[in-house]
């Protein structure tokens, strides 16, 4: 298990990043959640093996159709306990 956390650079708020992503988590079946900063990134953590944690972050180098990512950067960060995905508003 680890936990990883992701910030997602580009066009990514108001495009339904969020929902898309937590959908996608729970379809890996990762615990963790998804939010909006306030500087216009999308930041998530997730938990889980690490071949899910990394099909997430490919998912999320491209997001939903209407999302434009030009980046991800990801560090791996101590273990939370969350057995659940859930959008953070």
């Amino acid at each position: 298990m680890e936990r990883w956390r992701l910030i997602v650079n580009g066009r990514v708020q108001g495009v339904g990043y969020r929902q898309a992503c937590c959908q996608r988590a729970q379809a890996l079946g990762l615990g963790g959640w998804v939010r909006n900063r306030s500087d216009g990134r999308v930041e998530l953590e997730a938990e889980g093996c690490s071949q899910k944690l990394e099909q997430l972050r490919i998912w999320c180098e491209s997001g939903p159709a209407a999302a434009q990512v030009s980046s991800v950067s990801e560090s791996v960060i101590p273990l939370g306990g969350h057995d659940w995905f859930e959008v953070r508003r």
